[in-house]
């Protein structure tokens, strides 16, 4: 077995397994208040929600060792979303709930070298070791995205977009769920897909 079998097949499995527990992660619903967090990022500074009332807010749940989101970093594409929607004054929150030991945990040195290696644009990086953040959202996928009104209010939860493969050929041909609802937002529209499931790889929560 090669290399590439491999990754294609570790990576299906994953989703797979997301699929197979289903999105009832959701302890919030999209139209009611974001939860509250406070977290430390990378740069040791401590970020709460409500430095941001009256921004909208996008999270990003990452883990560097995933496919699926490799997919979307090795591209560049994630990296073009969050430059595109910071340039317009969104806050971009990358989170890493990855406990120690585990693909993707990083501590704060090791986040800001991914940053800079891979060339992201967002707004801070937050350490979430302990799940904190995750469990407050329900997150259980890399990348899972959530997006806050200015009001504070959850507008999108899910998918980034409607291709769940780690392959970056799918990417030109995908629907990207978040940028479709920031732009239906600055224009003052409804979110037309305000809920999808996620996939990638399963957060890992410890006990």
């Amino acid at each position: 077995m090669n290399r590439r079998t491999f990754a294609t097949m570790f990576a299906t499995s994953a989703a797979i397994l997301l699929l197979a527990v289903g999105p009832s992660q959701a302890q919030m619903k999209v139209g009611a208040p974001a939860p509250a967090f406070s977290a430390v990022d990378s740069a040791g500074k401590t970020v709460n929600l409500n430095d941001y009332r009256g921004k909208t807010v996008v999270l990003e749940w990452t883990n560097d060792g995933c496919p699926y989101v490799r997919k979307h970093y090795g591209s560049g594409n994630m990296q073009a979303l969050q430059k595109k929607w910071t340039d317009q004054g969104i806050v971009w929150l990358s989170i890493i709930s990855s406990p120690p030991g585990e693909q993707g945990f990083a501590d704060a040195s090791r986040a800001n070298s991914l940053t800079a290696e891979r060339k992201a644009m967002p707004t801070s990086v937050l350490l979430d070791p302990r799940q904190q953040m995750a469990r407050a959202y329900g997150a259980t996928a890399t990348p899972h995205m959530y997006i806050i009104k200015p009001d504070g209010v959850l507008a999108y939860a899910g998918a980034i977009d409607d291709k769940p493969t780690a392959r970056t050929s799918d990417i030109k041909d995908a629907k990207n769920f978040v940028d479709e609802a920031l732009a239906e937002l600055k224009a003052g529209k409804p979110v037309s897909n305000p809920a999808t499931r996620a996939y990638g790889c399963v957060v890992k929560y410890t006990s």
